[in-house]
């Protein structure tokens, strides 16, 4: 039942080429930093990235985009990464854009054994292209197939060594859908505290979903900072 590891290098020492990777995070909050920075030690390349965003230019997923390890994202919004769509322009990689609650469903439905479901959301724009649509109720839907991987890299602030964890606001986010749609689960923490130590009634991810757990020091950025004109 001790799944603690000791760092994000050892954590990840089955990850192989072209591989699928969910990673948690909106914008720079909730971000598997530390295990972002071991793939890219580690090499691996032509991966599937499964992340709501693509970072910033100089960090979170930006880095694997520098290294040129990503082969596809599987998206919502990557707005923020003049280096994406430089990528993306160039051919260089590959991207599958989302509405962020279609995204999101996918997910959870990959968590859940559901294999695809029916969404209004998207019809008759370009992301329903090649898509089944059918009528329910007189309202057109377009069929979306879950989203699973072969590894969640998820981020959490506070864990036990059973893998319970719990998250801090809004770096909850894609978090705990994500840790329960893949084969490999791996929760970097900003601290690791003892069993009992957490309140099972504000565990956000029960241990059962989470294979390997670590403890790392986590930067906190600002992805971009709004002040008012002095006057």
């Amino acid at each position: 039942m001790d799944k603690r590891v000791a760092s994000a290098d050892v954590a990840i020492q089955n990850l192989r080429d072209g591989m699928t990777i969910m990673m948690g995070g909106f914008g720079l909050c909730g971000i598997p930093e530390n295990l972002i920075a071991a793939v890219r030690r580690k090499g691996v390349r032509n991966l599937t990235i499964i992340s709501n965003n693509a970072g910033v230019d100089d960090f979170g997923i930006g880095l694997l985009l520098q290294t040129r390890q990503v082969k596809k994202m599987i998206s919502t919004y990557v707005g923020e990464n003049k280096l994406f769509e430089q990528l993306v322009l160039s051919g260089e990689l590959e991207v599958e854009l989302n509405p962020q609650g279609t995204f999101a469903e996918r997910i959870r439905a990959g968590g859940a054994g559901i294999p695809a479901f029916y969404m209004p959301t998207g019809y008759g724009t370009m992301v329903a292209e090649g898509k089944e649509v059918r009528e329910f109720d007189g309202r057109p839907y377009v069929l979306e197939r879950a989203l699973r991987a072969d590894f969640a890299f998820i981020k959490a602030w506070k864990g036990d060594r059973w893998g319970n964890l719990v998250y801090r606001k809004t770096a909850r986010n894609f978090n705990p859908m994500m840790a329960t749609a893949a084969d490999y689960v791996i929760a970097e923490v900003e601290e690791l505290v003892e069993l009992g130590a957490l309140d099972p009634d504000c565990v956000h991810t029960p241990g059962i979903f989470v294979d390997a757990i670590f403890q790392a020091k986590h930067e906190k950025r600002i992805e971009r900072r709004t002040v008012r004109k002095r006057s």
